[in-house]
């Protein structure tokens, strides 16, 4: 059944969304999500990803409604505190990336062989194979990130693909080519 919840108060919004009516969480989403994207927007410093912290809180909404409790705190303070804690991940996922970057970005260095290290070389060569080894849409975000020198807002604009999946592309592709560039380094090391 749905019906217009524009007149509905909180209490029966709130009570509607526990019982699973889905024209409720609609609801809640239409009255509360111009504030949650705010305070994400603030918080964050990006417009991508506060689109991503907002769908992320009102599917925790929806997926956690068997858990809010009325007598705890109205609806928005409920929510709001989920925005919180989907920044808070938002944010330490961004440090992680940016963590993984760098350590990545250290390994893809394709500066020139220094004299005296012809090893230089063969680092490069290895790294080339292992991003051709990625799969194509990780290999291609790798390949705007470091050799474009483009951040990830840039790559989603450039292949059209939504902010999230070029992060979960990146982190991905970092996570492959440094688990494969690891092992290759133990193995030249056991091999000497």
């Amino acid at each position: 059944m749905v019906r217009d919840t524009s007149a509905v108060v909180d209490e029966e919004l709130a009570l509607g969304l526990v019982a699973g009516d889905e024209a409720c969480l609609a609801g809640a989403y239409h009255r509360w999500s111009p504030l949650v994207h705010t305070l994400a927007r603030r918080s964050l410093g990006d417009a991508g990803e506060a689109e991503d912290v907002t769908q992320q809180v009102f599917l925790g909404v929806w997926r956690g409604r068997s858990t809010y409790r009325p007598e705890r705190g109205a609806l928005p303070g409920w929510i709001v505190g989920i925005t919180r804690r989907r920044i808070a991940d938002a944010l330490a996922a961004r440090t992680r990336r940016g963590d993984l970057l760098a350590a990545a970005g250290a390994d893809l260095a394709v500066a020139e062989p220094v004299a005296g290290r012809p090893e230089a070389v063969l680092d490069r060569v290895v790294v080339r194979q292992e991003l051709a080894r990625l799969p194509a849409p990780q290999r291609r975000v790798l390949h705007l990130a470091f050799y474009e020198d483009l951040s990830q807002t840039q790559i989603a604009e450039r292949t059209g693909w939504p902010l999230g999946t070029v992060k979960s592309h990146a982190r991905r592709g970092l996570h492959r080519l440094r688990t494969s560039l690891t092992s290759t380094h133990k193995e030249q090391i056991s091999a000497e």
